[in-house]
């Protein structure tokens, strides 16, 4: 068994990769100094010389790659999942979000991710497209949810929390687990996986707990409600864990 993993430089793919690899599949990753994601003709090269038996797409990258990888899997009639956010939707109207709500992000990144998704699905309906929240994990670089906070009491001398948003959120341990599942048992169309789907933990009490159980004792919080927004990703469930699985403080 082989995969294409896109992204093993970011945030996310590693944990599926380290999953994948533990699972007995071979794991390829996609060199962009070897294989130009522009290059129609070279991807196709590529995937034809590397025979994957699923494509698991969470590197960044524009629309047209994201399409026409879908194509090459569909053609290959192997499964295909795309990592999407919960950025595709804006505030207004308020949350949680279904997942046939309309997308109506206005950030570029909402909007670049929008576009990826319609080309994924447009190329091959049983695509699965994944949409999640922002990812927490104790050591992971990138875009972690741990990190930043890290970052936010360094450079502030605080970390503000609104009471009034709702986030989307999710370890990362468990966002690859789910996604292992995409590609091992394939769900055509879109999936929310959002482990503060059901239990509804604001941000400042996300962030508390985060507090306690990895030791951050230096964070100073900072609770306010200028952000509000019911973020959550609802619709999909029994895919993800609750947060107080991995934040005992939550389930109080």
């Amino acid at each position: 068994m082989k995969w294409i993993i896109t992204g093993l430089g970011g945030t996310l793919a590693p944990h599926l990769a380290r999953a994948a690899a533990l699972a007995g599949v071979e794991v390829v990753g996609w060199d962009r100094a070897q294989v130009d994601p522009d290059d129609a003709a070279g991807c196709a090269r590529f995937l034809a010389a590397e025979k994957p038996d699923a494509i698991a797409h969470l590197g960044m990258g524009g629309a047209d790659w994201a399409g026409r990888l879908a194509a090459e899997a569909k053609g290959r009639r192997i499964p295909f999942v795309f990592t999407s956010t919960a950025m595709v939707f804006d505030s207004v109207p308020d949350g949680p979000h279904a997942i046939d709500a309309e997308r109506n992000s206005k950030d570029p990144y909402g909007q670049y991710k929008i576009a990826c998704e319609s080309a994924v699905l447009s190329a091959y309906p049983d695509a699965s497209v994944a949409r999640i929240g922002w990812q927490i994990d104790p050591q992971q670089p990138g875009n972690n949810m741990l990190k930043a906070l890290d970052a936010w009491q360094a450079k502030e001398g605080h970390v503000a929390a609104s009471s009034a948003w709702t986030p989307a959120c999710s370890f990362m341990q468990d966002t690859a687990a789910a996604l292992m599942k995409l590609l091992e048992r394939p769900t055509p169309g879109v999936v929310h996986l959002d482990s503060n789907a059901d239990e509804a933990h604001s941000f400042d009490r996300i962030v508390a707990s985060l507090k306690l159980a990895f030791a951050r004792d230096a964070w100073v919080l900072r609770v306010h409600e200028d952000y509000r927004h019911d973020q959550r990703l609802v619709g999909s469930a029994g895919w993800m864990p609750p947060l107080s699985d991995r934040l005992p403080l939550l389930a109080d």
